[in-house]
């Protein structure tokens, strides 16, 4: 069967994520990945890395579904200015999105069944005047999707771990008033829907963590559970979702536990990001759940002090392809 053609964007061009993407050239991630990105910053990284990378212009329905070791396929967009690794520059602010733009446009018109993303940084694109929270409010916003699930997921090397989050990047005093019974609603039924549709599984189960400490010990540690939680999870159980919580956070993810679930669902970004990344660090990626389109990401960030010097570890981009290749395999059977 012919490869599933990826679109993997190389990020911010300071950071780590052109050499990563150089990377790909020699890992067979069972895809046929398209590195978007500018052809000079690539072939100067790969100089300074000794990297033996032959960069071939990607021609759709010609390269498509082709991949051989040592051959990186890549589609030109070119820098605004010229980069350095480590040195941020507002001025390729709009490099970055372009990159985006252009697969997210190959998605939706066929041409590639997924898009990996590596890192970008959100400091520099709003230096740029140029709102941007992050990779998945972004495409959420350019696909006109209402709501998306950010989901991490990893090998913790005694199983797969999945912790999707019901808020994403907000200050910590602002997380309570989010909770909402519309917001648990949504993120649920995406999550439950998507587990379903891109993981195959039939029935899923999902452990939903409690906002408060020892999900709010009855009410004496915080209301959310009691006022909140409890009555909307009851509301979904009735819709034939399984669905087991709220658990105490701080215990939800010890092996016995997790046993019990094929997903987490935490509250805010660290209570579910913080044991995922100590569990899977460098080899977990993100899955953005909702979309009309397959996004997978890698679970970490530019890097600047690492950039140019070759000791970053490309583990998180090869697993963040090689799901977004199964998952647009998968697809591609099912239609």
């Amino acid at each position: 069967m012919t490869r599933p053609s990826i679109a993997v964007t190389s990020g911010e061009p300071a950071g780590v994520g052109p050499e990563l993407c150089l990377m790909l050239a020699a890992n067979d991630c069972g895809a046929h990945p398209v590195v978007l990105a500018d052809r000079n910053l690539l072939l100067e990284r790969a100089r300074r890395l000794n990297l033996p990378v032959e960069l071939r212009d990607y021609v759709p329905n010609q390269t498509s579904g082709d991949w051989r070791p040592g051959v990186l396929d890549i589609l030109h967009r070119p820098l605004r200015v010229s980069s350095r690794p480590g040195h941020l520059d507002p001025a390729n602010s709009a490099y970055v999105l372009d990159l985006l733009d252009a697969a997210l446009e190959g998605c939706r018109r066929g041409a590639f069944a997924a898009m990996t993303t590596a890192p970008a940084h959100k400091g520099v694109i709003n230096e740029a005047g140029i709102p941007f929270t992050g990779h998945t409010e972004y495409l959420a916003d350019k696909t006109h999707t209402s709501r998306v699930v950010m989901m991490l997921a990893g090998d913790t090397g005694s199983g797969a771990l999945r912790v999707a989050l019901a808020t994403t990047h907000l200050p910590l005093h602002a997380v309570a008033r989010a909770i909402t019974p519309e917001t648990l609603t949504a993120v649920i039924t995406i999550l439950h829907l998507d587990l379903q549709k891109k993981y195959g599984i039939v029935a899923p189960r999902i452990l939903v963590a409690g906002l408060n400490p020892h999900a709010g010990e009855g009410g004496h540690l915080g209301k959310e559970e009691i006022e909140v939680m409890v009555p909307t999870l009851e509301k979904l159980r009735g819709q034939g979702m399984t669905l087991i919580g709220p658990l105490p956070a701080d215990t939800l993810f010890i092996p016995s536990v997790l046993r019990e679930g094929d997903a987490v669902l935490a509250m805010y970004h660290d209570q579910g990001l913080a044991p995922l990344k100590y569990a899977t660090f460098g080899k977990g990626i993100n899955v953005t759940l909702g979309l009309p389109i397959i996004r997978t990401s890698v679970d970490h960030g530019t890097a600047l002090d690492l950039a140019g010097s070759g000791h970053a570890s490309p583990e998180s981009l090869f697993a963040a392809v090689r799901e977004a290749a199964r998952m647009g395999t998968d697809a591609r059977q099912r239609s």
